[in-house]
């Protein structure tokens, strides 16, 4: 008998099978057959099982890559800016190794190519207080204006490559047998020469100015300012001789670049170097010179 509220006694046993002990352990819940991964029956979960949020697992992989969270992006941001700042120290160490290992002639080369650039520039300074002095007293203001126009006139025509030049400078010879030196070598070139003051250039029959292009041709030929130019490359440069000379020798610099496309390189100082290449002289069909100027 059972009382009220309490559950009933057990039912007794099948036949030839003694009664349950009341003492006896009950399998615990988490001793049932159920799987643990897969739930009831050991199923386990397939890759289109949903979650919690009724998503499957392929369902929230594309939500978190087409919609990122504000973290992810935060994240992105600073991983790219870990990235930039790497690459940033990975050249300056580059760099600083360069000037660790070269020579001593090499770096009393360099001190006294800056050294030589400093002084350009303080005399260029000198030069134009002393114009502006000029023009300020009074003193034959007039002619001293005309003067400085047909200075600013040659300076100009130098510069824009519609006039001949000649002075003091080098001649730089590429001899390209593998044909190897690209357009953008040759550039190179040019840069490192107008960083060491170059102050006109002409390759091969070419005036080269500042808005002049460089375009790879094809193996062993280069276009520059719309002109086909082939090996060898005879660069022409007017400047300070000894400065611009010492800028093809840094470490790492133009000759070596060369060197590593197989190409052979001669650098000659002369006392008096010709620029007889000119561009003709284009009018400017929008521009013109302001009333202030």
């Amino acid at each position: 008998m059972t009382g009220a509220g309490q559950p009933p006694d057990d039912e007794p046993s099948p036949a030839g099978e003694p009664p349950a002990d009341p003492g006896a352990a009950r399998p615990s819940p988490a001793a049932r057959p159920e799987s643990a991964v897969g739930g009831p029956g050991g199923a386990a979960p397939g890759p289109d099982h949903a979650g919690a949020d009724g998503r499957t697992p392929g369902e929230r992989l594309r939500a978190a890559f087409f919609r990122p969270g504000r973290g992810q992006l935060v994240a992105a941001v600073l991983l790219a800016l870990l990235g930039f700042a790497l690459a940033v120290q990975v050249r300056a160490n580059t760099a600083e190794s360069q000037l660790q290992v070269a020579r001593q002639s090499d770096l009393v080369r360099i001190l006294d190519d800056v050294t030589d650039r400093t002084e350009r520039l303080e005399e260029e300074a000198r030069r134009l207080e002393r114009q502006r002095d000029e023009l300020l007293t009074g003193t034959n203001q007039e002619k001293a204006a005309l003067e400085q126009a047909r200075e600013k006139e040659r300076v100009l025509g130098i510069l824009a490559g519609t006039v001949r030049a000649e002075g003091q400078g080098i001649i730089l010879e590429i001899q390209d047998p593998e044909g190897k030196v690209t357009a953008e070598a040759l550039l190179d070139a040019l840069q490192e020469l107008r960083d060491a003051g170059a102050e006109a250039v002409q390759i091969n029959s070419v005036r080269v100015v500042a808005n002049t292009e460089f375009v790879n041709g094809g193996p062993g030929r280069v276009l520059v300012g719309g002109q086909q130019v082939s090996p060898p490359y005879t660069f022409k440069v007017i400047g300070d001789a000894a400065t611009l000379a010492s800028a093809l020798e840094i470490p790492g610099g133009v000759r070596e670049t060369l060197k590593e496309k197989g190409a052979q390189t001669e650098v000659k100082q002369m006392t008096n170097v010709t620029v007889d290449a000119v561009l003709p002289l284009r009018e400017n069909r929008y521009a013109k010179p302001s009333r202030d100027s």
